[in-house]
């Protein structure tokens, strides 16, 4: 007897990922609708950018961006992404995209404080 074929579908899965602006969102550093638009521009779904349709969603949710998926996205597509836009808008030298968790980011400043500590120390 030959073995039965099995059907195989691959599961969609679906992915959220979460990018915490809290901070620049309150100094006015950062344009919340400015950095939603700029994903939705510029997130390639199937090699094509542009062309989220239904499988990409891109929410915002007070100070916080979420990116639902069911088409596959890194999270560190969503790292390169958002450095590419801080460097667009020339305040990558004051933040940094840390991982929090394993869906999401966080938007933080530098800590330059503690250079300036060690100067004094040092002195």
């Amino acid at each position: 007897m030959a073995p039965a074929k099995v059907n195989k579908k691959a599961k969609k899965e679906q992915k959220l990922f979460i990018i915490d602006c809290t901070l620049p969102v309150q100094d006015k550093i950062l344009d919340i609708n400015g950095f939603e638009k700029f994903l939705q521009q510029r997130i390639k779904v199937n090699g094509k950018v542009g062309n989220l349709g239904d499988k990409v969603k891109i929410l915002v949710d007070g100070e916080k961006i979420q990116v639902e998926s069911t088409a596959p996205i890194s999270k560190r597509y969503m790292k390169y992404l958002t450095k590419k836009f801080l460097k667009k808008k020339n305040i990558r030298d004051w933040l940094r995209v840390i991982a929090t968790t394993p869906t999401t980011y966080e938007l933080r400043y530098f800590n330059i404080n503690q250079d300036e500590e060690e100067d004094e120390v040092a002195e």
